[in-house]
């Protein structure tokens, strides 16, 4: 599979990576054997970056992880986790628990390093905390050589605008802005590449707007997005195409996102996420999906403190 480079990271990364979330059972119950099985198909599928999180599952998600990759050898995968949150209201960033947090980690995942640690959600919690404390932290264990690189990840795009020119991120994890319906995230790449840093898209179908199983309860869009992202995904159905191949395809083509990040417990779903980032495009197809798509247009929600959500399109 293609790579590209990750910023300054020094890391090259497949262009569609996996994300751990669905391991948790985060979007369906999800049986473990399975799911270890969706890891090893992911990495024989040219896949070399995999991202979780303690938040996702209450930790299943990186015992499950850890369990799939305990006899994977370390160098043949790139790894990154979270710190920060750890449940739904859950949200501890200080120096101490990041650190204990990285040593949980560790144990689940059976590694002593991580290439990447972000900080969870961070538009959650007042910016004196995550600048003062939490980025501070992540530079020392940094130099400790327990994490190689570290960054940011949250929903609202305002957050990195406001926060970026203040700290030395290596990388950040957005998701949900660069997806067919979504492609707000292109406003930021002018500050990400004047600093180098490396960009994580994470969830081109937009946890689950773009696809005829529907989404979960909680999924905070309003009825109106939910309902036109509906409609594209049976326009695509009856062309005899399934719109989870046009939106990874869509996501993957643009060479100035470096990698995007699927989720998945199924290794049928995984395998077929990698082959259609090989292939190319049905354009016409696409076209007639974002006409569909237009009157929603980077249409999003809120998330988060309201200081990071002021301008977005709701």
């Amino acid at each position: 599979m293609k790579r590209r480079k990750l910023g300054r990271t020094g890391l090259d990364v497949s262009v569609l990576s996996f994300g751990a979330s669905s391991l948790g059972s985060v979007f369906r119950e999800t049986d473990d054997a399975e799911a270890i099985r969706a890891v090893h198909s992911a990495l024989d599928s040219g896949i070399n970056y995999i991202d979780v999180s303690p938040y996702y599952g209450l930790t299943k998600a990186e015992t499950v992880l850890g369990q799939a990759l305990k006899d994977v050898p370390r160098d043949r995968y790139l790894l990154s986790t979270k710190a920060g949150r750890y449940g739904a209201d859950q949200f501890d960033f200080s120096a101490r628990r990041i650190r204990e947090s990285l040593e949980e980690s560790f144990g689940r995942l059976h590694t002593d390093y991580a290439d990447i640690l972000f900080l969870h959600d961070i538009e959650f919690v007042p910016s004196d905390i995550i600048l003062e404390e939490a980025v501070p932290t992540l530079r020392e264990l940094k130099r400790e050589g327990k994490i190689r690189n570290y960054g940011i990840c949250g929903l609202p795009l305002p957050l990195f605008e406001k926060l970026l020119p203040q700290i030395d991120a290596d990388a950040i994890i957005s998701y949900c802005h660069y997806s067919l319906n979504d492609t707000s995230l292109l406003g930021l790449l002018p500050l990400l590449e004047s600093k180098d840093v490396g960009l994580v898209n994470a969830s081109p179908l937009s946890m689950g707007l773009l696809s005829l199983r529907g989404t979960p309860d909680w999924h905070p869009a309003s009825q109106e997005l939910k309902a036109v992202c509906r409609k594209a995904a049976e326009h695509c159905a009856s062309q005899g195409e399934n719109i989870a191949k046009l939106a990874v395809q869509f996501s993957t083509a643009n060479e100035r996102v470096p990698t995007t990040l699927v989720s998945t417990a199924s290794p049928d779903n995984i395998r077929d996420n990698a082959k259609w980032a090989e292939e190319p495009m049905d354009a016409a197809l696409l076209k007639e999906v974002l006409d569909i798509l237009e009157p929603v247009r980077d249409w999003t929600w809120t998330s988060g403190r309201p200081e990071y959500n002021e301008g977005i399109k709701v």
